[in-house]
Parts: C-alpha cells; structure tokens; sequence
C-alpha cells in the first residue's frame, strides 16, 4: 500500500550515505551533547507582514567534527512556521509533515569543526515574537543509529535554547502594516492597573465566584464545627457524597442521613430539593445561613450542589474545624445552560491528574461541559476495544518515518516515545472520570476530530491496514480504513500538514465514527449515565482534499447521491454523521467553518435530522469578516456555543511579552480581566482591537456589509473557554495556562452583570472587576493551590517616582516582591520604597511559598 508517507520514507531511507564520514552512535551523542543549538529571530520586518527571517546557530563544543560535503547526518527541528527557505550553509532544508523540518547536508557543506560556530538563516511564514513560538528537542539521526537530542533544548527553559528577543523588529510582528502592539513592561503594567477605586478585603473574603444573582449579608455570623449534621432528601445522596469529602477538607467530618432518619437536637445543614423555586428553571438554589442551621434548596439536584459550592465558597482558605460564616440569604440562577471548558490534550497529552483537576475546580465553580478534545493530527487519547491502534500508535509520537509504530514526532516531543506530550487516557480511567465528572454535575462532551485534524486516526488506521494486510485479512484490514490508497490529492493546511484529512467518501471512515462512538457508549453506560453529545470537530479542511481520490471521483458520477463535486463532499460528510449520531440518540457539534458553506451561509438547517445541532463560534478575528456567525447559525437554527478567540482562547497568552507562552494568532493576549469583561449577550460590544491593536471604532465599516441582529437568542446556548495545547507540554503549563482565566468564564456564563448594558468604561466595571479579582487573591489562588493547581499570577507594574518605587498588581492584595541585588535576596513590597540610582529594579508577585510571577525588570 503505497501512501504517500510510505513513499517519503522511502525515499528517506534511500539517501545516499558517506561510509567513510559516517558518525558512529558514541559520536552522535557526544557532538550533541557538546554543541550547543541556538533559534534566533532575526527580523520580523525583513519582508512585511507575512515572513520572519530566523536562524539555527550551532556552536560545536564537543570533540567531534562535522565533515565537509555530503554525509549521512540530518539535524531534525520542529518548526511552527512554514520554512521558505530551501538551501542554507551548505544544508538542504526540507519539510517533512506538520511542524517537523530536517536539516541535511549537500556537496556545499563546509563541515562544523570543534571549536567553530554555523549560522544557517532562513525564511518563514508570519511572524515570530514569543519564545514559545520555538519548539525544544530538536535532535541529530546519523546511519540508523539511535536518535540523539541537543542536551540544550531538552528543556522546557526557552532560555536555553533561543537567543534574545528584545529588539523591534523582534518584539513587534510587522512594520507594514504597523503593529500597534505595546509590549508589556513594568510602567505599562503600573498604568493600566491604576485605579481610584478600592476594595474593601473583608468583602473580597465574602464575594462569591461566579456571583449568584442576589445576596444578602445580614448582622452576626455562624460557627460550624464537628457539632453540626447534615440532613438530605434521600435523592441527594451523590451530591452529599461529595458535599462530605469537601468538608472533610476543612476538618469537619459531619454526619450524614437522609432527612426521613429522625434528626438529633443539632445545629443542621439540611438539602432539599423543591422544584417550584426560581419559577422551577433549572439548577438553581436557594441558601440561607443563619444561627443553627444551614439550609440550601435547590429546583433540582444539579441546584442543590450549585447551593453547596456558594456554602463552600465563604469558607475562608485557611479555615479549619471551626468555620466562622456570615449569616446570608441567597437566590440563585444561572445565566446560561451551558457553561463550557474546552480541553484539548489530543496535541499535547498532560497526564490522568491534570483532568482530574480541572473537573474538580470546574464543578466548585459551577462549570457544566468538558468539552474534550482527544483526537488531533498529533495524537489521540482515549483507548478504544477493537482498535488497539489508535492509543498504542496514535497515542504516541517518536523518530519513526514510517509510522508503523507511532506518529512522526512534534510539538517538541522529541525522538523517543518518553518525551514529553505522549500517552493517552485507559478506558479504565475515563469511566473513572466520567463517574467523577457526574457527580459534580458535569457533562464530558468528546469529540472525533475529522475530517480534518485526523492524523492520528488516519494513520493509526494505516498501520491496523498493514498489520492485518500482512496477515491475509484485506476485508478486516480495510473496515476502518480512513484514507484511500492512490489519492493523489494535494493540499497543506494552516499547521502544515499534507495527509490529515479523512477521505469522506469511504464507507470505511463511518463504519470507524460509528465504532467508535459505539465503544464511547459502552463507557458511558458503564459509568452509569449516557452520552448525549458528540463534536465531529469540522475545522479547518485543507483546500485540495478528495480532488485526487477515485472513490470520490465515484460518488459523483452517481446521480442519487446528490454529491455533485469536491465542494459538496463537507456537507455531506456532516449530513451523514448528524444521521449516524442521530440514530444513536446523540446530539452533533462542530465548529462554526464545519457547518458554513462560506463566509455567510450555513449548511441547510433542514438536511440535518437531529432536533438539535451545536456549532462553537470561534472566528471572531473582526476585520475578517465572519464575527458575525454566531448570529447567522443561531437564527438559521443552530445551538450556538459562543468560544470566541479575542476573549475565550486560553492557549494565548496573559499578555503581550515574548517570554508569555502560547499563540497569538487571534489577538496579541486575553488577561483574566479581558475574559472577565466578554459580553455573551452583544457579540458585536466586544469588538475592541484589530489584529494590529488598532481601535474598532465601527464594526460595520471594518467589516464593510451590515452585521445581522439576533433574532433568535434563545439558540444562544452558552459560552465555553478553549485551550489548546500546542505550546504547552506539561500539567503544571497547562493548568496555569486555563487559571484563573477560567473563572472568569464560570462568572460571565452564569452571572449577567449590570454594567454590561453601559460597557467596559464604566466605573461600575472596574468596581466589580476589583472585587473579583482580589477574591481571586485573598482566597481563590489559595484554594486552588490546596488542590493541587499552580494558578498563573500577573506579573506586577511598578515606576519610579520621587526617587521611590511604587509598584502595583492586576489582583489587589496580591504579594509583591522586589529585589534591588538582582535576585539574590527579595522584600516584601508594602508602600514606596527608596531607590539609588545606580540600583537594578526586579519586581514579581508572589502567591503562598512556591508561585511567583515571571520577573520583570525596572528600567531606571
């Protein structure tokens, strides 16, 4: 079966070799263990908005020489950009798939002796202005030896392995147009978090996140103490399970019996349900804390945990067995039904714990959907009866061309299958999770990426067709293949890539959606509740897909298929899993492009016969013209998840820095104060900068055609955070990267906040953004942390003024640490402090013992 990857291998593997300059494995590992390499940016500005000029540096401190010419080494990097450049320093550069790029020499090489330096330059697509824009663990391969990796760039410390970025023409993306970017320092921080508004911290400690709809504190507080029980309507007991658990986290370990067991002369937390609260809609609750007793109501189960987590909210972090909380009276309702995180691990896989913890924190917060990305061109997640392949090889990436025993290598995995990113979650382990996931009242929404972003499927399935080919089984060897021998169609997509899209027109590729989703079934039925939904993804089809395949060629020559060309074949591929799902009882979601048939017009509502149809808005670069689909597919009849990247995309970075992790292609950084500020209800409000941070003064003119109202809001499900994992590696990266950003998408999907009629200008934004986030630092961060979730901290701002530092936090009563020996000793910072003027300035903010910001320096 020659696939096209099959034959790059080959040709590969084919390459003429130097005998007599061949290193051996002892002198592979000592020259990269001795020889440092060094990506550098060297002008954004060489060519304009759409090339970088970057450079790899190697500085060759082993004992071990790179000989002159051809030879049989290639240096293999992982490059995000699309390289341009095809020869440099006597080095062919060539692109293998996706981000994975090899250096190898020609008749030109002039060799690398010890001692000697190469600077190989070359052209890329866009821009790179951020550290995390370079992907560590590039590595050497030689003579079929065992791959050996840089020892500089085995490391998640950028530093390490990237030269400076500190110039303009590194720091900014552009010059034409210009890029009205301001890059972060400290006196910018101070100035955007200056304000004339306080915060009272004794009201920060009794704010609750999200914010219910109305409270009322009154005079006095109440005790709880080992002396109090709960009493519960007997179909609480799931939410009372873990109602006890959290207690016993703060050293209150109550008794608990249903309500019809008679109740002792006790102070009491009674839980009950009563569906006629809030006019019976759903998950609400009521709270009432006073004296000797506590009584929380909800209008059903989901309510009553809603009302616990409040309760839970005004323990202080550092309560313990004797719980000091306000007397209060609270009602309560949710803005949205849907409150979602995305989570995508199909990248990068982060580990069993790092899932664990985010549906713990996202049920204290009120949060309702995971919404879990497992499968992507660099991995799938989840194991799978019947198809062994799909964890064992698409679980895992290593130096392996012809992917018979895992992916090709990215993201900075490395050669081996113990780098970094690889693994996937047992099905032992997602029942476990999903048991988890319910009882906290949280729905697990997976989603079979295709046809697009399905590498990892397609060549899982690859390998299955080989192994069972090899053994005589053709029939057994095609059932679930996803990709058609002889297609000869051509196309490379946003992230690189020339094989990731599912050839649609198979019989095979539904057969695989529908065993799949068969085998999800069976998990969520052994975990004791069912799968509703299911994301088919849909994004992002490389222009080109199908144009090659016969089997396609096939399906349009036959008139009753109502397929006519390449442009029909989306539609149908969605058409055909809404109706496989359909009959399975499982509602289809997908992203916005996997539902349009361009800029303006959705699918047809009517084709689908599902009674519902989810769609996640993300495109909402605003000069690009499309913000307005989330208005488009709610009137034509879609359920529309608002996922917008300028505000909900946490895989972006905190701010405009290049030492700030993750992409910026939607906008240059989102702050937990900018997710704080999203307006669900006037997708059009939100509409603040261009990619150029130019102000959007009109929408409409930028656009340049009207923008449709909403008429239909009630297809307006909800919002939902998205992170997606490319440039990040690890459960501490990741967890830091969604925290504490993802509280602010659990206040705006279930609080409508007053000033959202007025707008971000208003001084009653800015008063309840300071209470939010100094609830954030004096009680939520530390919360987190007990739980084993590092939360990023904001880098502090500070100036100089009077021969005094002043400095300043985005979070009120966050620590603020300064150093005037360059870090060798820090002070807590609690009002201006005096400064020489031949002192260097560093200043970070500090959370309990071991989280600190990144520093910053104070330029005198």
């Amino acid at each position: 079966m020659n696939f096209k990857h099959t034959l790059l291998a080959s040709a590969i593997l084919a390459m003429p070799l130097v005998a007599n300059a061949a290193l051996t494995q002892n002198e592979l590992q000592r020259f990269t263990q001795g020889t440092e390499l060094m990506f550098a940016v060297e002008d954004n500005f060489s060519k304009g908005e759409g090339s970088v000029l970057a450079s790899i540096n190697l500085k060759n401190d082993s004992d071990i020489a790179l000989p002159k010419g051809k030879s049989d080494w290639q240096l293999y990097i992982h490059s995000i950009r699309k390289i341009q450049t095809e020869q440099a320093a006597g080095l062919k550069i060539e692109h293998i798939n996706g981000d994975l790029n090899r250096l190898v020499p020609t008749e030109d090489f002039a060799g690398l002796a010890p001692g000697e330096s190469l600077k190989v330059e070359f052209g890329a697509s866009a821009w790179i202005a951020a550290y995390s824009d370079f992907m560590p663990r590039a590595f050497m391969v030689a003579n079929g030896h065992k791959p050996a990796i840089f020892a500089n760039t085995d490391t998640e410390d950028f530093t390490q392995f990237v030269a400076p970025i500190e110039r303009e023409n590194q720091l900014k993306r552009y010059n034409k147009p210009i890029d009205h970017t301001k890059i972060a320092n400290a006196a910018l921080r101070y100035e955007r978090n200056a304000t004339s508004l306080s915060v009272d911290k004794q009201d920060a400690l009794k704010r609750i996140i999200p914010k219910p709809s109305s409270v009322d504190f009154n005079r006095g507080t109440t005790q709880v103490n080992e002396q109090w029980q709960i009493r519960y309507a007997g179909r609480l007991k799931s939410e009372v399970n873990v109602f006890v658990k959290d207690l016993a986290d703060y050293g209150l370990q109550l008794d608990a019996q249903p309500d019809h067991i008679k109740s002792d002369n006790q102070p009491t937390i009674t839980l009950k349900v009563d569906d006629t609260i809030a006019s019976g809609k759903a998950q609400s609750y009521r709270l009432e804390i006073d004296d000797e007793q506590i009584i929380i109501v909800g209008s059903d189960n989901a309510g009553v945990f809603y009302g616990m987590q409040s309760l839970l909210a005004l323990f202080g972090p550092e309560s313990k067995n004797n719980i000091e909380l306000p007397n209060v009276e609270i009602e309560d309702s949710p803005r949205f039904a849907w409150r979602g995180m995305h989570y995508d691990n199909g990248r990068n896989y982060h580990g069993k714990d790092a899932m664990f913890k985010l549906v713990e924190q996202m049920g204290r917060y009120k949060m309702n959907v995971l919404h879990w990305h497992f499968s992507e061109d660099e991995g799938w997640r989840l194991e799978i009866p019947g198809l062994p392949e799909l964890s064992e090889i698409g679980g895992y990436r290593c130096f392996d061309l012809s992917e018979q025993s895992c992916l090709l290598t990215q993201l900075g995995t490395g050669p081996f299958k113990s780098g970094s990113g690889n693994g996937y979650l047992s099905r032992k382990d997602f029942i476990e999770l999903l048991k988890f996931a319910t009882a906290r009242h949280i729905k697990i929404i997976p989603e079979i990426e295709g046809p697009g972003h399905a590498r990892a499927s397609i060549k899982a399935m690859e390998a299955r067709y080989n192994k069972l080919l090899e053994q005589g089984d053709k029939k057994a060897a095609s059932a679930y293949l996803l990709s058609e021998p002889g297609d000869t169609s051509e196309y490379l997509t946003v992230q690189n890539y020339t094989d990731n899209s599912i050839n649609v027109c198979l019989d095979s590729t539904y057969a695989f959606i529908d065993k799949v989703t068969y085998e999800l079934q069976s998990m969520y039925r052994e975990a004791g509740t069912r799968l509703t939904n299911l994301h088919f993804g849909g994004d992002e089809v490389g222009s080109g897909s199908w144009t090659g395949s016969k089997a396609c060629q096939a399906l349009f020559s036959d008139p009753n298929n109502g397929v006519a060309g390449v442009t029909d074949l989306k539609p149908y591929f969605t058409q055909r899993v809404a109706g496989l799902l359909n009959k399975r009882g499982i509602t289809p979601g997908a992203w916005e492009d996997g539902l349009m048939y361009d800029k303006v017009n959705p699918f047809n509502r009517a084709s689908f016969p599902n009674k519902n149809v989810t769609a996640n808005v993300w495109d909402n670069i605003w000069e690009w013209g499309v913000a307005d689909r989330a208005h488009r597919l709610a009137n034509d009849g879609y359920q529309v998840i608002l996922s917008h990247g300028t505000h909900l995309y946490f895989d972006h970075p905190y701010e405009a820095h290049p030492e700030a992790r993750g992409y910026y292609w939607a906008t240059r950084y989102i702050d937990t104060k900018k997710t704080f500020g999203y307006m669900p209800d006037d997708v059009y409000a939100n509409a603040d900068f261009t990619r150029n941070r130019e102000p959007i003064v009109n929408l409409e003119a930028l656009v340049g055609r009207e923008l449709p109202k909403l008429e239909k809001p009630e297809n307006i499900l909800g919002i939902q955070g998205q992170v997606w994992s490319e440039t990040i590696r690890t459960e501490e990266q990741v967890l830091s990267m969604i925290f504490p950003r993802i509280l602010s998408v659990a206040e705006r999907a279930w609080h409508k906040a007053s000033w959202e009629a007025s707008g971000l200008s208003s001084k009653n934004f800015t008063n309840d953004w300071l209470k939010f986030a100094a609830a954030l630092s004096v009680k939520e961060l530390a919360k987190l942390e007990k739980r084993g979730v590092k939360a990023h901290l904001p880098v502090p701002g500070g100036v100089i003024k009077d021969g005094k530092l002043h400095a300043n936090s985005a979070f009120p009563f966050l620590a603020i640490e300064y150093s005037f020996d360059d870090g060798q000793s820090w002070q807590v910072y609690s009002g201006p402090a005096k400064v020489e003027d031949t002192q260097s300035i560093l200043l970070r903010t500090r959370h309990g013992s071991s989280n600190v910001s990144r520093t910053t320096e104070l330029s005198l």
